[in-house]
C-alpha cells in the first residue's frame, strides 16, 4: 500500500461551464465574484486579495459561523487570458500568513467548447506536504473542488453579462 501522503497528491475535475472562456477566466481573478463562490460547504469567504499578474499574490481568506478557519495565500504563476491560470496554491491555516503554507501546483485551463460553452479543466497537484501534515484536509481537496466549482456554474449563471 503506498504511504498516505501519496494517495491524495494529484486532483482532475472536468466541468463544462455555461458561459464564454472570457467570463470564466474572469471569475478566478475579480474579488467580487470569487467571494460569491471560492467557498467549499458551509464556509463563506471573508476576504479576498488579487495582484493581477505573473508573481502576484493571490490569497483568500475563509471563515464559519463560529471562527476563521484559514484559507489560500498563493502565487499566479502563469496567466495566459481566456486560455489558463497557474498558481502555486499555499493552504494555510487561521494563523494565515503567520503560520505554515503547504504549497502545491494548481492549474486552471479553460478552452471555449461548441455552443459557447467553456470546458474547464482543473488539475490540483503536489499535495503531498499537505497530505503529510493535514491528511483529512487533503483527502477532501477533490470533494472541495467539485463543490466550488458548482458554485461557480451557479454564480456565473446568477451574473449573467
Amino acid at each position: 500500500m503506498p504511504p498516505k501522503s501519496k494517495e491524495h497528491a494529484v486532483v482532475r475535475l472536468e466541468r463544462t461551464i455555461p458561459a464564454p472562456p472570457q467570463r470564466v477566466y474572469r471569475a478566478w481573478l475579480e474579488p467580487d465574484l470569487l467571494r460569491r463562490w471560492m467557498a467549499p460547504g458551509g464556509l463563506e469567504v471573508q476576504r479576498v486579495e488579487v495582484d493581477e499578474r505573473v508573481g502576484g499574490h493571490y490569497r483568500l481568506w475563509h471563515a464559519d459561523t463560529d471562527s476563521d478557519v484559514g484559507g489560500f495565500d498563493c502565487e499566479l504563476i502563469e496567466l495566459v487570458p481566456d486560455q489558463r491560470i497557474v498558481f502555486r496554491w499555499g493552504f494555510v491555516g487561521p494563523e494565515r500568513t503567520n503560520g505554515p503554507a503547504y504549497d502545491s501546483l494548481l492549474t486552471v485551463t479553460l478552452r471555449e467548447a461548441p455552443g459557447g460553452v467553456t470546458a474547464l479543466t482543473l488539475v490540483h497537484e503536489h499535495l503531498e506536504e499537505l497530505a503529510a501534515a493535514m491528511p483529512r484536509v487533503a483527502e477532501n481537496v477533490g470533494a472541495g473542488w467539485a463543490q466550488v466549482l458548482e458554485k461557480l456554474t451557479a454564480t456565473i449563471a446568477a451574473v449573467g453579462r
